[in-house]
């Protein structure tokens, strides 16, 4: 059987959201959950630690109220309606609140695609009532600047997250930027703790149990796009535990944490990546397939069990002449034709796009009901 070869790809997350507007993307392909696991080991004790302290600070009225399946009229999984209902959980919330949560950005340099998302954002922010600031910097900002400017937002009360607007310039290292940001305030869930904490299954002895039906009570952050994904199987009335799930793909920002977060639903995970043979079989058994992979319309309508449910995490641009921009959005799943035998899909754009921000907004009034729970709230 043929194996199917990805090239390195940027998926789609609150740090890479501007590819909706400007979606010229490559594809990342590569793992295996244990690797991931294993190669944040020597964090899994302190990242345990520090979850279960915040689990300890954050109260029951962190919890949002449950609503029932959102109602299609199509086999549709409408991310732009269940959005808007996040964000109206999310303003609700907040109205709750002593003070406003705050978000920060760092935006370095003067790419289009960035700023169009940061002004997403902003006015994402608006509508919920969280507070935005706004920190701008020339492409030619050093990585000093930047580290000391995280560091006032680390000390700042009034923020209770902080992004730095990805990517950046070649001369800044993004590992040290992404591990200067306090895990508390790390509302993109990229941080190393962050990271090894969603790795940990809290299966042994004594270990504090997390509600993994309700995301928006985990006590640590969780990547947005990830999380989003999950949001949306759920509120489209779709189980998981027991199921047998496929990712089809293994970056760091979508592939892995999407399968973890799987696994902790009790699914049966299985991850396709650049070396799986026989690609389609694999994914043709699965109850639920998440394509994160960057390759448009690569998933096929044969390589979908009927009734399977797919969330398509892509953005892609293909030609189209016919198209004003002389393009169209397309995502990693062939549209059109899985829709025939899907029981539930998402559809490129309107699907997982709107849930990023949603998740960023909500990973932000989080931070801030756990910093005003320490204050006595």
């Amino acid at each position: 059987p043929p194996v199917v070869d990805f090239s390195h790809t940027h998926f789609l997350s609150s740090a890479s959201l501007a590819l909706l507007v400007f979606p010229k993307i490559k594809a990342t392909l590569n793992l295996h959950c244990l690797g991931f696991v294993l190669s944040f080991l020597a964090l899994l004790v302190p990242a345990t630690a520090f979850a279960t302290n915040l689990h300890k600070l954050a109260p029951r009225s962190i919890h949002f109220q449950k609503h029932n399946p959102l109602k299609m009229t199509s086999n549709d999984i409408d991310g732009k309606a269940i959005a808007a209902i996040i964000r109206s959980e999310l303003k609700e919330r907040v109205s709750t609140l002593r003070s406003a949560p705050g978000l920060a950005v760092i935006l370095v340099g003067a790419r289009r695609d960035s700023q169009t998302y940061v002004r997403m954002k902003k006015k994402a922010c608006e509508e919920v009532g969280i507070a935005s600031f706004g920190f701008d910097y020339p492409d030619t900002a050093t990585e000093d600047e930047l580290l000391i400017k995280i560091q006032e937002l680390n000390n700042d009360e009034k923020v209770h997250g902080i992004l730095v607007q990805l990517p950046l310039p070649k001369h800044i290292n993004e590992n040290n930027i992404i591990e200067a940001v306090h895990p508390s305030k790390d509302v993109d869930g990229l941080h190393p703790k962050n990271t090894a904490a969603l790795c940990s299954t809290g299966t042994h002895v004594g270990a504090e149990k997390i509600d993994w039906k309700d995301l928006s009570s985990v006590p640590f952050h969780i990547p947005c796009t990830p999380q989003g994904c999950i949001e949306l199987l759920d509120r489209s009335g779709i189980e998981l535990k027991g199921k047998n799930a496929v990712v089809i793909g293994r970056s760091n920002l979508v592939g892995l944490p999407v399968a973890m977060l799987l696994m902790h639903r009790d699914a049966t995970v299985t991850i396709v990546h650049s070396k799986t043979t026989d690609a389609p079989g694999v994914v043709s058994q699965a109850d639920v397939v998440v394509a994160a992979v960057g390759r448009a319309e690569m998933v096929k309508k044969e390589w979908i069990k009927e009734g399977a449910a797919v969330v398509d995490v892509g953005i892609n641009s293909v030609d189209d002449a016919s198209a004003k921009r002389g393009y169209r959005l397309v995502g990693d799943v062939d549209y059109a034709g899985v829709k025939e035998v899907a029981g539930k899909i998402t559809p490129v754009p309107g699907g997982v796009g709107p849930m990023t921000i949603a998740m960023l907004l909500r990973n932000t009034v989080n931070s801030c009901v756990r910093s005003q729970a320490t204050k006595g709230a």
